[in-house]
């Protein structure tokens, strides 16, 4: 058993350790360094919440927000304006520091939606698509309904699996606005949702409320909030990934149906929707007049 390995430079200690039952730490590290040309993308000047597992999975991991004292110096980081006072975050801005971020049990980065030239600007607005029960059929269903209104008030859709229970829409914008408005603006586009599909949808906060309606989730476009990177595998059974997929995917592939050997065929073949993405934003102007007509 080797003491350490060398991935695209970084010394993997302890690279047999399992994080998943069949998947180790230098296991990881390969992963990330393949698909690291499409992750970086959605990860590079974005402060990130990092999720350890040091134990691997079956045991407690942990979210870790602040710069660790032991970071090498070639890892970048940005200073953040916290409610506690400014903290110094990770920036993953090379395939180096996301290898790195695998030594240390990192299963999944979780980065911010804005970035550090404008941090109180997002670029993107994500509806986190939450089933309350293990039916596809309506969450499919939900989702291409979000998608649909997106395109109606000016936005582009992109669609991924969450590697967990549900799905995300995204959709790319200019940074413009704060993030105020732009969870205002997503407020009222669920809310709408919910109205025109109350068998379907519910906006309903408490879990014990939402009975098995979809719930819609807008509460990540806020300051300081996190979702799961793209191409970032899950601390679940299976090491599924959460994957950008093509819309007409999504009534074959499962939130939780891609593992670590399929998103590397994915990537490898130049499967990925969500390339170039960042071309296709928008600002909120002309979709907030589309969706206040739409509401009535």
């Amino acid at each position: 058993m080797a003491d350490t390995v060398s991935v695209h430079g970084v010394e993997i200690s302890h690279p047999d350790k399992a994080l998943w039952p069949d998947v180790t730490k230098a296991d990881l590290a390969r992963y990330y360094a393949e698909v690291a040309e499409a992750m970086l993308p959605h990860l590079r000047d974005r402060p990130i919440s990092m999720q350890r597992f040091p134990d691997g999975i079956g045991r407690q991991g942990f979210y870790e927000k602040k710069l660790p004292a032991h970071f090498p110096e070639w890892v970048e980081h940005v200073t953040v304006p916290t409610a506690d006072g400014d903290q110094e975050q990770v920036v993953v801005s090379d395939a180096r520091t996301l290898v790195y971020l695998a030594q240390q049990a990192c299963v999944t980065p979780h980065p911010w939606l804005s970035r550090r030239s404008a941090l109180d600007r997002p670029d993107l607005l994500v509806v986190d698509l939450d089933p309350q029960t293990d039916d596809l059929a309506p969450l499919r269903r939900g989702a291409r309904i979000v998608g649909e209104l997106f395109d109606d008030v000016g936005l582009v859709p992109f669609l991924r699996t969450t590697g967990s229970r549900g799905y995300h829409v995204t959709a790319p914008l200019r940074p413009e606005e704060g993030f105020d408005e732009v969870r205002a603006f997503a407020t009222d586009l669920a809310d709408l949702l919910a109205e025109r599909e109350p068998g379907l949808f519910t906006r309903a906060a408490r879990t014990a409320d939402r009975g098995e309606l979809v719930y819609l989730d807008v509460l990540r476009n806020g300051y300081g909030q996190t979702v799961v990177a793209p191409w970032a595998p899950r601390a679940r059974p299976g090491a599924p990934v959460s994957t950008p997929i093509e819309w007409d995917e999504l009534s074959r592939v499962r939130p939780d149906g891609v593992d670590l050997a399929g998103a590397r065929h994915r990537v490898a073949d130049g499967r990925d929707p969500w390339a170039g993405m960042r071309r296709r934003a928008r600002g909120l102007a002309r979709p907030r007049e589309r969706l206040a007509r739409l509401r009535g």
